[in-house]
């Protein structure tokens, strides 16, 4: 197993938007439902949504298992180094592999000078709330974020913050 992460680029939209639906059909229905998955889906994935992330300023990298994409990541500077994780995900055939841990500490050596790395987790994603546990974060606070049709994120947002 040779984890690395390559920087994504506008070409990569494509196959992230694929692996997203792929991760995202196998792990949340179960924690907010078909309908909203679907709706989250087409808000935060669309071709044009990925392309407006990346315009914005997200980073995004491709998690690579030899020459297989089998994960990916987005983050955004938020200046003084604190950056804002939006997005951590390991195809779902990948996991148990302890991935997720060499993925983070990956990330952690692409970004020498960070100094806290927050994000966001659904209250109810207790398998992903229990792996950042043990990668160091903790819950900072709870946060409810309106996304529009009536959907709300109801998230913890966690807070990691290096050992000096």
């Amino acid at each position: 197993m040779s984890i690395r992460l390559q920087q994504a680029t506008p070409g990569d939209i494509p196959t992230i938007g694929a692996l997203a639906h792929r991760i995202w059909w196998a792990h949340y229905p179960a924690v907010i439902g078909e309908v909203q998955v679907r709706y989250m889906l087409g808000l935060m994935y669309s071709h044009e949504a990925l392309q407006e992330q990346m315009e914005k300023g997200h980073i995004f990298w491709l998690v690579m298992d030899g020459g297989d994409i089998i994960g990916y990541l987005a983050l955004s500077n938020q200046g003084e180094g604190r950056f804002f994780l939006h997005k951590f995900y390991i195809d779902n055939e990948q996991r148990g592999r302890g991935i997720g841990r060499q993925v983070f500490q990956e990330l952690l050596a692409h970004y020498e000078g960070l100094r806290a790395l927050r994000l966001t987790v659904n209250r109810q994603n207790y398998k992903s709330i229990n792996f950042y546990f043990r990668i160091g974060f903790t819950i900072e606070c709870c946060v409810d974020i309106p996304i529009g049709e009536g959907y709300v994120m109801n998230d913890f947002q966690m807070l990691y913050v290096p050992r000096a």
